[in-house]
């Protein structure tokens, strides 16, 4: 049974988005304006594989740092550039108003399972880039973390070892990759702790707004889906009503037994969708505080 604390103080949530096409624009900022009711933290701005979505990126964090009351992160990697490229890109974000960036290596050109060469004169991997964006100013940092193992890692003892260059190099938080098995983060959480690596790491929560599409995910980058968890969604990608109430039960029942773990901050994955994210915040008891301010 969920059963949420009356008191919410200290409780925290982010959003990520991607930056939507032409065609999208007026349902994006639909979202936005939805979700800035619940006062998040900050949002996120994803940048495509080999910065093919720079320039929408960029424009996305300008308008957000702009014209809203939130705080934007764009993302960078550091795919295809050099040393020279990715540092005007930071330059630029600053320039728009950015002060949070979100470093992230990338995937290799044809996604995860190929190789990851870095480019001859750039970045060879995050804890690089995060070192290069510390050199250029005061930005807040954040990067990447994967409960069950990056996919091309050896071990999740190489995991931390990078993860430990990064918070080294300037880092101070870590974002999950999504998962739903809730001991998988718990875990690398203690980890980081016993190896004394001073980062603050997130839950990375993503709705299941399709359980086709979100196992496809999870194949990609080696998410475990339980069992029992399939089950609760058989059938239901051609019946959204039904779905839609099974997934804000199951990322709100992922929620609450993180919070009794001691966690505070929760960042969604929305795929630039309002509905569910909204309702799992009010559940959470976030959706009265900015009114109320």
């Amino acid at each position: 049974m969920i059963a949420f604390a009356e008191d919410v103080s200290g409780i925290s949530v982010s959003f990520e988005f991607f930056p939507p096409k032409p065609e999208a624009e007026d349902g994006f900022w639909r979202t936005i304006a939805k979700l800035e009711t619940v006062a998040p933290r900050f949002v996120s701005v994803t940048y495509g594989a080999g910065g093919t979505t720079r320039e929408r990126t960029l424009a996305t964090a300008a308008r957000i740092a702009q014209r809203t009351g939130l705080k934007p992160a764009a993302h960078l990697t550091c795919v295809g550039a050099s040393r020279a490229e990715v540092d005007a890109t930071v330059r630029d974000f600053a320039a728009a108003g950015v002060r949070h960036i979100v470093a992230l290596r990338g995937d290799p050109p044809g996604g995860l399972g190929n190789r990851f060469t870095p480019h001859p004169e750039g970045y060879r991997n995050a804890a690089d880039l995060v070192r290069g964006i510390r050199a250029l100013g005061d930005f807040e940092i954040s990067v990447s973390a994967y409960p069950e193992r990056h996919p091309e890692s050896v071990s999740i003892e190489e995991d931390l070892a990078f993860m430990a260059d990064k918070a080294e190099h300037g880092a101070t938080r870590a974002i999950s990759q999504f998962f739903f098995h809730n001991p998988f983060f718990l875990r690398l959480r203690d980890r980081i702790a016993a190896r004394g690596i001073g980062i603050e790491l997130v839950p990375g929560i993503l709705p299941i707004t399709s359980f086709t599409r979100v196992s496809e995910f999870a194949a990609k980058c080696g998410a475990h889906i339980p069992p029992a968890l399939a089950r609760r969604f058989e059938g239901l990608d051609d019946d959204p009503e039904t779905r839609n109430l099974v997934a804000a039960m199951v990322a709100a029942e992922q929620v609450d037994a993180l919070r009794r773990e001691g966690v505070t901050h929760f960042h969604f994955y929305t795929l630039n969708r309002a509905e569910l994210v909204y309702a799992i915040c009010r559940v959470l008891g976030l959706g009265h505080l900015s009114r109320a301010a």
